[in-house]
């Protein structure tokens, strides 16, 4: 009977570490494709836990009673490796929402202008959420311009997005459940379906295939959103949390040391930085080092020319549509130019017989990332 405990000690044990090791950053697991195993595995869980449950009373009186240190010593240790693994582990347990959800203007914000923030805008409404602060929580729930989001960032992928948390036409919640490749994974309430961020696509459960409508944002320093946005609120930090905003203080910057949020100097390297484009089912990286040394460039994604604008503060950029391929644009004191035409950096035409630049989601990331989500991309 003895031996049927120590089955079931070593089963828990060996399934409790299993079930973190293929959704959390632990050696290796994070470079597999093991998203419906891990899914398997999580979805099952009560079910392996019953059965080797079962296993340990049926044999744990009669180990106890042979080899009480034994028995008492393993029962401990299980114990002990259940708790880490689902408490001190988990995801959810480790980065949580704001308690305090506090939006200010531009006269009472308290956060630096230095720092770079996700901005977006909704039916008229304005809002700035800092990097330093979302990178932390992961997402932060809101509504905007009448309508629920969730501005999700994930600093192990330096992934910023926001979504309309809607499926299948009903608002939903979602918790941070792990990572897939390096990027957050999000659970929603109703399905238990897993949601990657990168995209806002379900990647494992019943939904799988289906995709969160995304909102359109824009990274910029927030001197640089409020310049060009002087109404916008700007998310506070809760009080709570100081701790942690602390610690990604230097994050935004590329200062950080730690091998999952680090910055490669160097170009086209795993933590290099990127700006992707996507537009239909073509995509393309842009180094970051090379905008940053010429402000602009001009290109064609998907037979569309799009240009691509970093400000003068080098950490606020922008895409658009050039209005045809030969329309090649320049920068100048944060002015874009085309001939005799000037527009600023949210695309406005500064004639009024010129239209608007249609503006074009880009996003800053690690080219591990860019390359791992967008695997046909150019570069």
């Amino acid at each position: 009977m003895k031996k049927l405990f120590y089955l079931g000690i070593l089963g828990l044990i060996f399934f409790e570490v299993a079930n973190v090791y293929f959704i959390m950053p632990m050696p290796g697991s994070q470079r597999m494709n093991s998203v419906d195993l891990a899914y398997f595995l999580h979805t099952w869980r009560w079910v392996f836990r019953g059965i080797l449950g079962l296993l340990i009373l049926t044999g744990g009186l009669s180990a106890i009673r042979k080899q009480p240190l034994w028995g008492l010593g393993s029962f401990l240790a299980a114990s002990v490796i259940f708790y880490l693994t689902n408490f001190e582990m988990a995801a959810d347990t480790m980065f949580y929402q704001p308690s305090d959800l506090q939006l200010k203007n531009a006269t009472q914000n308290k956060v630096g202008k230095e720092r770079v923030v996700i901005g977006t805008v909704v039916n008229g409404q304005v809002r700035a959420y800092p990097i330093q602060y979302i990178g932390y929580h992961h997402q932060v729930k809101d509504t905007l311009g009448g309508k629920p989001i969730i501005v999700t960032y994930c600093t192990v992928c330096r992934t910023g997005r926001v979504f309309e948390p809607m499926v299948n036409g009903k608002l939903e919640n979602f918790r941070l459940v792990g990572m897939d490749h390096f990027n957050a994974m999000f659970e929603d309430a109703t399905t238990k379906s897993w949601w990657r961020q990168a995209n806002g696509e379900a990647i494992a459960g019943q939904l799988k295939g289906q995709t969160l409508p995304e909102v359109d944002a824009t990274q910029t320093t927030l001197e640089k959103w409020l310049a060009l946005h002087p109404n916008s609120l700007v998310m506070q930090p809760d009080a709570k949390f100081q701790e942690e905003y602390d610690s990604l203080s230097n994050y935004e910057n590329g200062k950080r040391k730690g091998q999952l949020s680090r910055r490669d100097s160097l170009s086209w390297k795993d933590k290099s930085w990127i700006v992707g484009v996507a537009l239909g089912k073509d995509s393309k990286a842009f180094d970051w080092n090379r905008l940053k040394k010429e402000l602009i460039i001009n290109d064609i994604i998907e037979n569309k020319p799009i240009v691509l604008a970093l400000a003068a503060d080098q950490k606020s950029f922008f895409a658009f549509k050039r209005p045809n391929a030969a329309a090649v644009f320049s920068i100048k004191n944060d002015t874009l130019y085309h001939h005799k035409n000037a527009y600023t950096l949210l695309g406005k035409s500064l004639h009024t017989a010129v239209p608007n630049l249609a503006k074009i989601n880009a996003y800053q990331e690690y080219w591990h990332s860019w390359q791992t989500f967008h695997p046909k991309t150019k570069r």
